[in-house]
C-alpha cells in the first residue's frame, strides 16, 4: 500500500483523539504502537480481572485516559457545583455550594448537600467498595472536582496495581517460567491485599421427621465454639472466624426409632435433644477467614394483629411526614412567588372553564 506524508488541510478524514483506534483497556497500554498484538490483548485481559487492592497505586507512565476512565466509571462523588466543604468524616461528606440570588429564589433545594459514602459493599464479583475522601474540611472545590477515592483509583485516577521495582535476572531457578519472586516486605506491608467479601446462606426446612431449628444450643458441641453466636445461632457481627468456625447453628431431626413413653418423659422433664436431633450448622469453609460485617434473617411473614397496628402506624406516621413536607414546599414557593411578582402587574389568569381567577390589571 501506498502511504504519502500529506498537509492537514488535504485530509477528508482524521480521528477526534489518536486513542480512538482502540477500545478502552488497549488505550491505556502504554507505548501500545510497539507491543505485539497477542501481548497487547493479553494486557488488556488482564487489567479486567485486576482486583481492587488495599491501598493502590496511580501508574507512573500512563497514556492521559486513567482520569478520564474513573470519572466515566460513575463509581466516584463529583462536586456539583463550586463550594466549600464543611464537613468530612468516613461515611460521609458535607458541601455548602455556592448560590446566587437568583439561583437562591428559584431552588428549592438547600445550598448544603450530604453526600453517603459507600462503605464495604460487596460486588458481584465478590469484591469490595468501600469509597474514602480525599478532600478536606475547608477546602474549596470546583465543579465536576472528584471528592472521594475508591474502587481502584487513587486520587481519581485509574489504578490497578503498583510501581514496583523490578529485575529481569535468573534467581536460583526459582522464577523458572511463569513464577516471579517477592520480597519479603510486599507481604509485610500489604501491598498486594485486597479484601474480598462472601456471603453464605442457610435454609431451615419443615421435614418429614419434623422442623429444623437455628439455635445456640448444639448437641456435643462446645460453649467455646458458640460463644459468638447470637440467641438465633447467627454469629455477631465483628466476630473474627476461621476455617471450621461455626456461622449459623442449626440442628436438624434424627431418624430414630420412636422413643419409649419413659424417654418422652425425660427428655420433656431435662429438654434433652441431644438424643433426637443432629448439627447441621453452617460452618466457615476451608481456607476461608475474615471479619463478619453483616447478618440477615429472613421469615415467611405471619401477621398477628400486633404487627398489624404497628405497620399501620408507621403507614400513618409516613402519610403525616409527607404533609408536613407538602405543606413546608408549599409555603417556600409562595414566599418565592411574592418575591417574584412584587410590583407586576398581571396580564390576567383564567381557569380551565374559562372563568377568570385574577383580572387583567391586579397587582
Amino acid at each position: 500500500g501506498d502511504f504519502p506524508v500529506l498537509p492537514p488541510e488535504e485530509l477528508d478524514y482524521m480521528d477526534v483523539a489518536p486513542n480512538q483506534i482502540v477500545g478502552v483497556s488497549a488505550s491505556l497500554i502504554p507505548f501500545l504502537e510497539h507491543d505485539d498484538a497477542n501481548r497487547a490483548l493479553m494486557g488488556s485481559n488482564m487489567q479486567r480481572q485486576a482486583v481492587p487492592l488495599l491501598r493502590p497505586s496511580a501508574p507512573i507512565v500512563g497514556t492521559g485516559l486513567e482520569a478520564k476512565v474513573a470519572e466515566d466509571s460513575r463509581m466516584l462523588l463529583n462536586a456539583e457545583g463550586d463550594g466549600v466543604v464543611e464537613y468530612v468524616d468516613a461515611n460521609e461528606i458535607v458541601i455548602r455550594y455556592d448560590r446566587d440570588e437568583e439561583e437562591q429564589l428559584v431552588s428549592f433545594e438547600d445550598s448544603r448537600k450530604t453526600y453517603k459514602l459507600t462503605k464495604f459493599l460487596r460486588t458481584n464479583q465478590g469484591t469490595c467498595i468501600n469509597l474514602k475522601p480525599i478532600v478536606r474540611k475547608g477546602d474549596r472545590v470546583k465543579k465536576g472536582q472528584i471528592l472521594c477515592d475508591g474502587y481502584a483509583t487513587e486520587k481519581g485516577e485509574l489504578a490497578l496495581g503498583q510501581n514496583l521495582k523490578v529485575a529481569f535476572m535468573p534467581w536460583k531457578g526459582y522464577n523458572f517460567e511463569d513464577a516471579i519472586v517477592i520480597s519479603e516486605r510486599i507481604v509485610r506491608e500489604d501491598i498486594f491485599t485486597s479484601i474480598h467479601i462472601e456471603s453464605f446462606e442457610l435454609d431451615v426446612r419443615d421435614t418429614k421427621l419434623g422442623e429444623e431449628e437455628l439455635t445456640n444450643d448444639i448437641p456435643n458441641v462446645s460453649e467455646e465454639a458458640t460463644r459468638d453466636l447470637d440467641e438465633h445461632g447467627i454469629i455477631r457481627v465483628g466476630a473474627w472466624v476461621k476455617e471450621g468456625d461455626i456461622l449459623i447453628g442449626k440442628i436438624t431431626p434424627k431418624g430414630e426409632s420412636d422413643p419409649t413413653p419413659e424417654e418422652k418423659l425425660l427428655r420433656a422433664i431435662f429438654g434433652d435433644k441431644a438424643g433426637d436431633v443432629k448439627d447441621a450448622s453452617l460452618k466457615v469453609p476451608p481456607s476461608i477467614e475474615g471479619v463478619v460485617i453483616g447478618k440477615q434473617l429472613f421469615a415467611r411473614a405471619k401477621k398477628d394483629n400486633v404487627q398489624k397496628e404497628q405497620e399501620k402506624l408507621k403507614l400513618q406516621k409516613l402519610d403525616e411526614q409527607h404533609a408536613i413536607t407538602l405543606n413546608e414546599l408549599q409555603t417556600i414557593l409562595i414566599d418565592k412567588l411574592l418575591v417574584l411578582l412584587k410590583g407586576k402587574v398581571s396580564q390576567g389568569v383564567r381557569s380551565i372553564y374559562n372563568e377568570e381567577v385574577v383580572p387583567k390589571g391586579t397587582k
